[in-house]
């Protein structure tokens, strides 16, 4: 579940010290009191020994106006301690809370496939064509026939069945995740966070993956998650954080039918925790997500700083920034955070806008900007920040930092 530091209550409140004039003026208060009682009390007496009538209405006013402040004090004292240990136990709870949410995971290995990438090409080429901004998003013909739509099609021969191709797609991720696995033994435990989204039906699909997974050479078991999404990595840093296994993630949106708008796009990422894989050499660290609670600034603004301090980095060290799966109506939302805080917001000098490139990606949407950075930061860059939607703005988007194995730039004082 996402760590919310704003949700910690505040410092309790401090408890009034005792008001030393008002027990100033008690004192000679309870001495006109007790001289009162005793003259009423015994007229005659008074008379008689008038000197020992005031030591003792005089002792007995002390002694009750200390005995009072003693109490008073007590009271005091108890409210100041409770106070004490309630501030110490926030204190904990916030440095519990702070170490949970600023947990990160390895990203090991990438594959990213898009209309950018040609049959054979290289991933530095695909990864070129996004930092320069060259579109693959064009209106053309569904390759099934029909009307015109604006698509980015994956490179596959059209006159194959829909099952074949997607069967050739997900031989090549899984061919590319293989290369870091094959270095890993055989009983390593590997998490599969498996989304695809082609309109073929699920016995298909339940057939086509096992298919591509005897045939990927990878000797490790893969056990299925049930969540999805960047909810799906949130929890997985929350619960399985000390896991000797590794996290794999393949989505894939490929449809024969396209909609306007959208992008057939298949990616993998595999994933490792930092306290237990030592192995793999890190291509980068993936931080915590921080999910937006409205398609707002006002809500996504607290979000990217949040994402921003569970790295505590600053927000003009990102040096690019990646959207992903974003609806249009959140453009100015999020230029209004990224002027904010001051983060690169010109294209495509430091804001890669995925979606304007390739079409929306579905759900391949975070995971495409995940892999597309880490392919960036492999040839040098610097920290990336990374917008993404799990339903194109129907909820908050999501707001991660992707950092290098390098030490990270700490925040300006």
């Amino acid at each position: 579940m996402p760590v919310r530091l704003d949700q910690i209550p505040g410092r309790a409140p401090r408890p009034a010290p005792p008001r030393v004039w008002l027990w100033l003026v008690l004192l000679p208060l309870l001495l006109v009191a007790a001289i009162g009682v005793a003259w009423a009390w015994d007229i005659a007496a008074w008379r008689e020994r008038p000197l020992n009538y005031w030591a003792q209405a005089s002792g007995l006013a002390l002694l009750l106006w200390s005995l009072l402040s003693f109490v008073r004090g007590l009271v005091h004292l108890g409210q100041q301690r409770a106070a004490d240990g309630w501030d110490q136990a926030r204190e904990e709870d916030s440095l519990r809370k702070t170490r949970r949410g600023r947990r990160s995971q390895q990203v090991l290995g990438v594959s990213v496939h898009t209309g950018l990438r040609e049959a054979g090409q290289s991933p530095a080429a695909q990864l070129h064509a996004f930092l320069s901004g060259a579109q693959a998003l064009q209106s053309q013909a569904p390759r099934q026939g029909g009307d015109p739509v604006r698509h980015s099609y994956l490179p596959y021969d059209p006159h194959e069945p829909p099952e074949q191709v997607l069967l050739q797609v997900l031989n090549q991720v899984l061919a590319d995740l293989a290369q870091a696995l094959v270095h890993l033994a055989d009983d390593t435990p590997v998490a599969l966070l498996l989304e695809i989204d082609s309109g073929l039906p699920e016995s298909v699909l339940r057939r086509v993956w096992r298919h591509a997974w005897s045939e990927s050479g990878i000797r490790q078991s893969a056990s299925p998650l049930d969540s999805s999404g960047l909810a799906a990595l949130d929890h997985w840093l929350d619960q399985r954080i000390a896991d000797r296994g590794l996290l794999m993630v393949v989505a894939v949106q490929f449809s024969p039918q396209p909609l306007e708008g959208t992008a057939d796009a298949a990616v993998g990422v595999l994933l490792g925790n930092r306290l237990t894989q030592n192995t793999l050499p890190a291509l980068a660290y993936l931080h915590r997500p921080e999910l937006a609670r409205e398609p707002t600034a006002e809500a996504l603004l607290p979000a990217v700083k949040q994402a921003l301090n569970w790295v505590s980095l600053d927000a003009k060290a990102i040096q690019y920034v990646w959207r992903a799966g974003i609806a249009s109506a959140l453009d100015a939302a999020i230029n209004t955070v990224l002027a904010q805080v001051s983060m690169p917001a010109n294209a495509p000098q430091g804001l890669c806008n995925l979606d304007t490139l390739l079409g929306h990606p579905g759900v391949a949407s975070p995971w495409l900007a995940i892999a597309a950075a880490t392919q960036n930061l492999e040839f040098g860059a610097g920290p990336q920040f990374i917008f993404s939607a799990d339903n194109c703005g129907q909820t908050g988007p999501w707001g991660m930092v992707l950092a290098p194995v390098s030490p990270l730039l700490t925040k300006e004082s």
